[in-house]
């Protein structure tokens, strides 16, 4: 009788290779772990950039400021010293003016005063030289008959220095120059305003007055005419004229009444 034995061997290693599956089998990553898997694939805060986070926090703090540059002392102080030397240029330009001026060489002063107040710096100390140069120049103008440009640099030397006598007097012979009477005399009212005293002007109001009340006058009577004129060719159509309606004026209100007559 043949006795068989179990394959024990068989059996073992079968036991064995189960053991050794399920030793195999994946076990339960633990937190380090899965973390390296993560960190494998993205990058985490502690990997980032360094200070990453300190500037988030702060608000973008990281960046450098920017300083603005405070002029320095000795900055200011050369700025000083190069409109110093500007506006005495500016004055050797004034006084060479006034030389020319003096010798009737008008053009060549105009010239010589728009020097001074191009290099003149605009700053307080130099308003009296810009003026006065403003109103050199007018007194120029004023010489070569160019009075309207005499107007205009009189009103520029006022703007700065609204009180400057001359200018108000040289603006004043400009106006009266172009029969402008009434400019004139407000500028001339201005004057004895500032200077009660003022005997040219005390005796320049009662005839600029009178000029610009004959000025009207004529300006009336100007306005009368061309009205005549409209009016005789619209009545000549009726065989009328203007010379049928007479205009008589009021003495104590200065109006005029008109009248038909035939």
């Amino acid at each position: 009788m043949v006795v068989i034995e179990p394959a024990i061997g068989s059996e073992e290693t079968d036991l064995n290779s189960e053991k050794s599956s399920s030793s195999t089998e994946p076990q339960p990553a633990t937190s380090a772990e899965s973390a390296k898997d993560v960190s494998d694939g993205f990058e985490t805060a502690s990997e980032g950039e360094p200070g990453t986070d300190d500037e988030e926090s702060n608000g973008g703090a990281g960046d450098e400021p920017q300083q603005e540059e405070v002029p320095s002392c000795d900055d200011a102080f050369n700025d000083e010293k190069l409109k110093e030397k500007a506006l005495a240029q500016a004055n050797d330009a004034k006084m060479e003016g006034n030389k020319l001026f003096g010798a009737g060489q008008y053009q060549e002063a105009l010239s010589q005063y728009e020097f001074a107040l191009q290099v003149a710096p605009e700053m307080p100390s130099s308003i009296e030289i810009r003026s006065i140069c403003h109103a050199n120049r007018a007194i120029c103008f004023i010489k070569l008959e160019k009075f309207e440009d005499a107007i205009k640099e009189c009103t520029k030397a006022l703007e700065l220095n609204p009180s400057y006598m001359k200018a108000l007097t040289r603006r004043a012979d400009a106006h009266e120059k172009l029969e402008r009477f009434e400019e004139a005399l407000a500028d001339t009212k201005r004057i004895l305003e500032l200077d009660p005293s003022n005997a040219h002007a005390r005796s320049a109001i009662p005839r600029l007055e009178h000029l610009a009340k004959e000025k009207q006058e004529k300006l009336k009577e100007e306005m009368i005419g061309k009205l005549k004129e409209m009016g005789n060719s619209v009545l000549g159509r009726f065989g009328m004229s203007i010379d049928n309606f007479k205009a008589v004026k009021d003495p104590a209100t200065g109006q005029y009444s008109v009248s038909f007559q035939r």
